[in-house]
């Protein structure tokens, strides 16, 4: 009974910042904070209940706790929500970013704080929702109920950009790509039931069931293209990844941080729950493609961070590249890269976090992104650029962070499989130390390159200093001690493994 409460919580605690906005301009930021809180709480809880370690009979997946309502049973739409380690471990995720966005953005959202709440809680109770939705037709409403409130967050509340862009034109872009690649998977959900009730004669969206539907080959590689799109926009995979750049650097910085943190992982997710599994054979022949779009994505994204002057353009250049890995993993097959992927997208979500909030309050300080106008801030504020020193160095993939667990699986289980993308991508941790010094370089050493940076500035509050060390503190015991999230994910990694392997080596009923 607990999994509803994971979706409706945020929901509802939104719709209470929004109304309580008129009782004191405050109100919504502690009623935010609260309702992460619990989400968090609740999904520590399911954690602490256990059972995740469990191996698994091949096949159907197991779930650990399921909900169970009928909807529309006219077409076999159900509002089925399931848990297992991988959606578990994405839910409590979600649920510290949450509390860790509402922190950052105390101080920094001054208009219509009400409003903004209200978005930033459903843009987090839609995610959750997307990882625990198994049936079809729900998780696609989540899918795209997220992108609303994101719109929002973008169009009223993001900076401008250093190169005169304005917030609304990257809200919009944002929203044309992702609603495009969502109508693509809608077709491709659709196209699924219809053949799943062409064989069987039975309406139904439910995972399970469309698990075992009989179809050519032709049919199932278009539909899986479909998905692939779908997730790839969102992940995003380079040529698909224009609007990422521009979102991220108007967004403001709760937006950022979930855009980097949580809602690219929604596509990898994705793709390891559904594209994979559904339509084992056609990834199977479309992995060679789909590794070398990760190869491309690794060396575009950190050639590109490495020629931007906006700090937080930089960043979001990173986070293209970090996904690439996580691209390659996920088509390799290998039950080791799996869990590598697992981990590369929890720690890539903290890092980046960490990053963008410390870009934030840079921001705060200085109110420009531009690194042509920094230089010199080493010694002008107290802790900030230590701080990002160290989530620099995660970023690179420096050994004793998460970062370089996820790294090293990926590419030790990838290996034996694709020798040859694996030791080419290898490479591109070389240009994320290229792109990670320059970042420092730029912003915080050599001289003063402006009035604005020549002057004191205020030190970290409190607040500031306790997100961040707060990331600082999971890194690193992300990086000495994964074995927890190996141990939760395993099984359901190995599930996707096992399925995905086996029905490549037999064909489809």
């Amino acid at each position: 009974m607990l999994l509803p409460w994971l979706i409706l919580i945020p929901f509802i605690g939104g719709f209470l910042c929004w109304q309580t906005e008129r009782f004191g301009v405050k109100m919504p930021r502690w009623i935010a904070l609260i309702t992460m809180g619990l989400t968090l709480a609740l999904g520590l809880q399911l954690w602490l209940q256990g059972g995740y370690s469990l191996t698994q009979s091949a096949g159907l997946p197991q779930w650990q706790s399921e909900f169970i309502l009928p909807w529309i049973p006219r077409f076999g739409i159900t509002i089925h929500l399931a848990i297992d380690g991988l959606s578990l471990l994405m839910v409590v995720l979600t649920g510290l970013l949450g509390v860790l966005a509402v922190l950052c953005s105390w101080n920094e959202i001054q208009k219509y704080q009400g409003f903004f709440h209200l978005n930033l809680m459903w843009i987090l109770g839609g995610v959750i929702g997307v990882f625990l939705a198994i049936d079809m037709f729900l998780f696609f409403f989540f899918w795209e109920m997220m992108l609303v409130p994101m719109y929002f967050l973008i169009a009223l509340w993001g900076h401008k950009a250093s190169d005169g862009k304005t917030r609304i034109t990257a809200a919009t872009k944002f929203f044309i790509y992702t609603q495009a690649s969502g109508l693509v998977m809608l077709i491709a959900i659709l196209a699924l039931v219809f053949v799943h009730h062409d064989a069987t004669g039975v309406w139904t969206f439910n995972y399970q069931d469309l698990l075992k539907t009989p179809m050519s080959h032709s049919v199932e590689y278009l539909l899986m293209l479909g998905f692939f799109i779908a997730f790839a926009v969102k992940m995003p995979v380079v040529p698909l990844h224009g609007w990422l750049p521009d979102a991220h650097s108007q967004a403001p910085t709760a937006g950022s941080v979930d855009l980097a943190g949580i809602l690219l992982k929604t596509a990898a997710y994705g793709l390891l729950r559904f594209a994979l599994p559904l339509f084992p054979n056609a990834s199977a022949e479309f992995a060679p493609i789909a590794m070398w779009l990760g190869v491309i994505g690794i060396f575009y994204g950190a050639w590109m961070a490495f020629t931007q002057y906006d700090i937080k353009r930089l960043i979001a250049y990173t986070s293209v590249s970090h996904m690439g890995f996580v691209l390659i993993a996920i088509y390799t097959g290998s039950q080791l890269a799996y869990q590598g992927a697992v981990i590369q997208m929890i720690a890539h979500g903290l890092s980046a976090a960490g990053l963008f909030i410390l870009c934030g309050q840079l921001y705060e300080r200085l109110h420009t992104r531009d690194m042509r106008q920094m230089g010199g801030l080493w010694s002008k504020i107290k802790w900030l650029p230590a701080l990002s020193m160290f989530f620099a160095v995660a970023t690179l993939g420096m050994p004793g962070t998460g970062n370089f667990v996820g790294e090293f699986m990926i590419l030790f289980g990838s290996y034996h499989i694709v020798p040859v993308i694996t030791v080419i991508s290898t490479f591109g941790l070389v240009f994320a130390s290229v792109y990670s010094l320059a970042m420092l370089h730029r912003a915080y050493f050599g001289k003063a390159k402006s009035e604005i940076a020549a002057k004191e500035l205020p030190g970290m509050s409190l607040r500031e200093l306790f997100i961040v060390l707060l990331l600082v503190v999971l890194l690193v015991l992300l990086g000495f001690y994964p074995q927890p999230i190996l141990d939760t994910s395993h099984s359901a990694m190995g599930n996707i493994q096992q399925w995905f392997v086996n029905s490549v080596s037999t064909t489809r009923p």
